[in-house]
Formats: structure tokens, sequence, C-alpha cells
């Protein structure tokens, strides 16, 4: 103590351990960020708004989100005026997108009704554009049919196979009986084979996922060598995956569904039924949008049926005889 005391006397003052402080970056840190949000507001509040450019940003935002759609008219202007982004901010504020509100609650009725006009506008665009985007789709569809038909053709095997368009793609519907699989068994027959054979070399060069469905009829009768028809028909998909795979379909393309008997292609109470539901079906899936797909069916008209394949030279001959033309003297001929 004595010793410290004099040191203290001494040397005037006493030497104390130095305190880091860890967390003085979080003031450089804000300090940066604050003059960031500043120079950015300095920036927006000089600038002008562009009035198309403003309503197309306004449109798109609107289609986005599902909000109506406001065209504002009016010279440009700063926020700081009555131009169109005062009018958009200034839109019912208390307007909330889960109160059940519309945000033209404020407005006149002509600007309501020019409003609902807009909406109605954007919705009749937005149907065209999706009906418009079904019929390609279903012409696409129909081009992949002719050239599946076009190969069954030549192995004289397209009677058994029927095509459908629905709303999810092409379905290609491969009736069993006894061609593809035996009773109660998942094992593929040479006449499968053959028609998978045909079938593949068109589905290698599409981008489409496809999907392979497996069914089976409505008899009572027990499945011997599986537990029930689900796992039967899931098998039977299975296999169908595993040979287009091993034939040079990449597996990421690929998935397998089992619906035993609970989507049956006739009537089970039709005669045809027993054979004709004992089927798999080998889906090329659209890459259309859902509300676009939904269209398909309309966009495909009878062929959204299932119907016998259309070869490309019965397609040429019916497109002639519509036109009233003479048929080319070049014909196709299935070996």
């Amino acid at each position: 103590m004595a010793t410290k005391s004099a040191r203290r006397r001494k040397g005037g003052h006493e030497e104390h351990e130095e305190h880091v402080n860890h967390e003085r970056w979080l003031v450089s840190y804000a300090d940066m960020l604050t003059l960031l949000f500043v120079l950015f507001v300095v920036l927006f509040a000089m600038s002008t708004v562009d009035q198309k450019k403003f309503n197309e940003l306004a449109a798109g935002l609107s289609a986005g989100f599902g909000a109506p759609t406001v065209v504002f008219q009016g010279q440009t202007s700063t926020l700081d005026g009555d131009g169109p982004a005062a009018q958009l901010l200034n839109i019912d504020p208390g307007a909330r997108p889960d109160d059940g509100t519309s945000g033209t609650q404020k407005m006149t009725k002509e600007q309501q009704q020019a409003v609902q006009r807009a909406i109605q506008a954007e919705g009749r665009i937005r149907a065209s554009k999706n009906a418009d985007a079904a019929a390609k789709e279903a012409e696409d569809l129909k081009k992949i049919e002719r050239k599946i038909a076009d190969a069954l053709a030549k192995v004289k095997l397209l009677d058994q196979v029927r095509f459908t368009i629905d709303r999810r793609g092409l379905v290609v519907t491969v009736v069993t009986n006894e061609v593809v699989f035996a009773g109660n068994r998942a094992d593929l027959r040479p006449g499968g084979a053959k028609i998978l054979d045909a079938v593949t070399p068109p589905l290698l060069a599409l981008p489409n996922p496809i999907e392979v469905d497996g069914h089976t009829n409505q008899l009572n009768s027990p499945t011997t060598f599986y537990p029930s028809g689900w796992e039967l028909s899931a098998a039977r998909a299975s296999r169908v995956v595993r040979y287009l795979t091993d034939h040079g379909l990449a597996k990421s393309r690929m998935s397998a569904v089992g619906y035993s008997d609970t989507k049956p292609l006739i009537d089970p109470r039709d005669p045809r039924a027993i054979t004709m539901n004992r089927r798999v079906d080998v889906v090329v899936l659209t890459m259309l949008k859902p509300d676009q797909a939904g269209l398909l069916p309309a966009a495909a008209g009878d062929d959204a049926k299932p119907h016998v394949g259309q070869t490309t030279a019965e397609a040429n001959a019916e497109a002639n005889a519509e036109a009233g033309t003479t048929p080319s003297t070049t014909t196709t001929t299935h070996d």
C-alpha cells in the first residue's frame, strides 16, 4: 500500500487496464445505412414519374398480386404534387388485402366503373392468351401423336393403342389384354416391348416429363402374385418406366403411378371393360401453367376423347380434302 501511494504521489496518475469495445462497428454500420437511406430518398424526391412506365408497372403489379388495375391520366409530376404516384398512394389507405375491400371505396362512381372495366379487360386479355397457348399446345401434342402413330403403324400395332388429350397432356393408352402383360403379372411380354419400342423414339426428343400410370380392371378375382390391384398396377407402371429408361429416357423425366381400378377408361358395366380398363397409360405431361392446361380438352375438341391414332399420311390426306386440293403423288407407306 505504501508503495502504491508513493507511486501515485510520484507519478501523478495511476495506469488502468485498457477496455476494448467490441461493438463500435455497429455505430459505423448504422451511420452508413442512414446515409444510404437519405441518399435514396433525395434521389427519389428529385426524380419525376414517367406516366406510361408508371402505368405499365402498376398493371404488372396488379396482374401479379391479383389487385385492381388502375390507369391514371394527367401530367407527370413529383410525389409532392397530385401526379400518378400521389394518386396511387392516396387510394383508400385504410383498405387492406384481407379485409374484403377493393381499395376503391373513396373513388367516385365513374372512377370505380373505370377500374372495373380495366379489370374486365385485363381478364379478357389473360383469357385470350391462355386460350391461344392451349390451342398451340394441343396442336403440338397432336403432332407427337402422329409421330407415335406412324411408328406403331409400321409394326402393325396401332390398333393396340388409344390416344387422348386431357388437361395433363397427351395420354397414350396401351391396352394390356395379354399383349403387354399376362393376367395378374407385371412381366413385360414381347408384344408389349414391341409397342414400347415404337413409342420410345418420338419421346426421346421431347423436353416434357413422362408419367406412366398402371390400371387394373374391376373384376373381383384375387391377384395371385400381389396383395391387391394397387401393387399390381404400380408394378406394371414401374416395369414400363424401367423399360423406357433402359432405352434412353432420362430417369429425371419419369414417374410411375398405380391407380388399381379407380380410374376406368370405360364404364365397368360395358362388356369391353374387362379388357379396356386393364391398361397402362404413358402420359406426355404438358408444360403449360395450370390455368392454361385446364383449357387443353376444349382446345383438343374431339381428340379429348379416346381415339385411334391418326398417322401423318392420314392427317395430310384429310387436310388436302378439306382444302379441296389434290394430294401429292408422294405417299407414305408403312412396312
